[in-house]
């Protein structure tokens, strides 16, 4: 039997979680005027394969920077693409993805424009993301919550899989599509499109302190009380 919304006893994990990442590490708020474009999220997820963001954040501002809009962007040759993005990762993987997303995007509505996505129900605009080249469900979420779309979509990174998977509020082996399958009905109904993107910045700095890949501090974490791995 489905439980109905919130009735889940991981909601209240989830709400105890958030206040005890907000006592923590204290509120990370991102303000209205610091939220990009659709279009600029777009690019920064789709480059930014295990890649710092600070790194990816330069790359994709600078990318702008010098051709001015995306279209240019869209115009310019693989190779050129990759000189410009060194600072990432893989940049040749980065340039490849990078060309066959925005191509893909200017072969259907002339130019690179992701406008429509505003007049489009969350669910509908994320499959259609997740269609383009390069794109899958970290990178569609990000432009729905993260941008000036500001839509109740959860992103879910390495680290915030790993912490749920530990807790046990997602099955142990799931990717980040079942992973956002399984967390998205059991939020807490009252957050909102901000409460979540402040979610996932404060597990961002729990995986990278307490709940580390190797060897996590469960002893010391502030949140082991109503973790399943910390427990045991």
């Amino acid at each position: 039997m489905e439980l109905p919304l919130g009735s889940d006893p991981r909601t209240d994990i989830l709400r105890r979680l958030h206040a005890a990442l907000m006592a923590e590490y204290g509120r990370i708020i991102r303000p209205p005027k610091k939220r990009r474009s659709p279009e600029w999220v777009l690019v920064h997820s789709v480059i930014g394969a295990q890649t710092k963001t600070i790194a990816s954040n330069a790359s994709t501002d600078g990318l702008l920077a010098e051709y001015g809009d995306w279209d240019r962007v869209a115009r310019a040759p693989v190779e050129e693409l990759e000189a410009r993005l060194q600072r990432q990762t893989f940049p040749s993987v980065a340039a490849r993805r990078l060309k066959d997303c925005l191509d893909a995007v200017a072969h259907e509505y002339g130019k690179v424009d992701l406008s429509h996505l505003a007049d489009m129900e969350t669910e509908a605009a994320m499959a259609w993301l997740e269609a383009l080249p390069g794109v899958a469900r970290k990178n569609s979420a990000s432009v729905m919550n993260s941008s000036t779309l500001n839509r109740k979509a959860m992103v879910i990174d390495g680290h915030h899989r790993r912490i749920m998977q530990r807790m046990g509020i997602v099955p142990a082996k799931a990717d980040t599509r079942r992973a956002y399958d399984a967390l998205m009905p059991v939020l807490p109904p009252e957050w909102s499109a901000e409460d979540m993107d402040e979610h996932h910045l404060l597990l961002k700095s729990l995986g990278q302190t307490y709940c580390r890949p190797r060897r996590p501090n469960c002893s010391a974490c502030f949140a082991k009380d109503d973790c399943a791995y910390g427990q045991s």
